[in-house]
């Protein structure tokens, strides 16, 4: 994974870890580091991999400690979307104890959890290999954490759909309710507010519907194919016939990711990469500097 793919500025990590950190110290601090600090000692830990899989929130983590205190230094060793294994060392962190003790806990959920995800979509990238199918998040993402989630998701070799609602235009089901489910006029008004810049995707779940949307001369850049069989999936890329992008979605695994990829279809979506993964374990250990 090519280090630029996967920048983002300070500018988009600092508002959440600023919060993180407002949210954990409350109006009266560390009271424990406190109660038990004497002097300004100064601490040194490392992150270590409990488990296997691939890296992603270094700048996060980073950040952390350097925004209670601009002394702390923050040292990597590995960088975003490695793939990692038990034991390994990811980064040190040295500084006043209060930074490092006080920065612990938010560095490690968010390194924890943008890991995690990275772990999961490098597993389902894994598992489509040699099929030419994109793996991809969708804007199921946790309040506030989009930007972090959806770069994990890069971070472990898949990519993004839109990020915001004004990215594209994206007709579901309950779009369609607006024009009683008529498919050709739901398309004829989409094209006419989209600018020459502006895709249209359009949700179908059922090869009916996509029968009628592919008679529409207003028809869409993407299909997304909703909860559909690998049979079916075959059927509707065969219907499709490359004018469109044919994105599969709903109930995907990483023990079905294969079967449906091998449909024919360009991309496979699933939300729940990012809003119900599980973390990663990483520790930190600390010691004495």
């Amino acid at each position: 994974m090519a280090l630029e793919t996967l920048f983002l500025p300070d500018l988009l990590w600092e508002p959440v870890i600023s919060n993180a950190l407002r949210e954990d110290f409350g109006t009266g601090g560390d009271v424990t580091t406190q109660a038990l600090m004497q002097g300004q000692p100064t601490l040194r830990a490392s992150f270590v991999a409990r488990q296997d899989g691939r890296l992603a929130g270094l700048p996060g983590a980073r950040l952390a400690f350097t925004l209670l205190d601009g002394r702390t230094r923050f040292t990597p060793f590995r960088q975003e979307g490695d793939r990692i294994t038990r034991g390994d060392v990811l980064a040190e962190v040295e500084g006043p104890a209060s930074a490092v003790l006080g920065g612990e806990r938010v560095a490690l959920n968010l390194l924890s959890h943008l890991s995690g995800i990275a772990t999961t979509t490098g597993q389902i990238v894994d598992a489509v290999e040699g099929t030419g199918v994109s793996i991809c998040c969708t804007r199921k993402t946790l309040p506030g954490l989009r930007a972090l989630q959806k770069y994990a998701v890069r971070a472990g070799g898949g990519s993004n759909h839109r990020h915001r609602l004004d990215d594209a235009i994206m007709l579901k089901d309950n779009h369609l309710a607006l024009f009683g489910s008529n498919i050709p006029a739901a398309l004829a008004a989409a094209r006419q507010r989209a600018g020459h810049l502006m895709k249209i995707e359009l949700e179908v779940d059922s090869l009916a519907q996509l029968a009628e949307a592919l008679d529409c001369p207003d028809g869409p850049d993407a299909y997304l194919l909703d909860n559909m069989t690998p049979a079916m999936l075959r059927e509707a890329v065969n219907m499709i016939e490359g004018r469109a992008i044919a994105e599969a979605s709903g109930g995907i695994t990483p023990d079905t990711a294969h079967s449906i990829a091998e449909s024919g279809v360009d991309i496979l979506s699933l939300g729940w990469l990012t809003h119900s993964v599980k973390a990663l374990d990483i520790g930190l250990d600390i010691r004495t500097a």
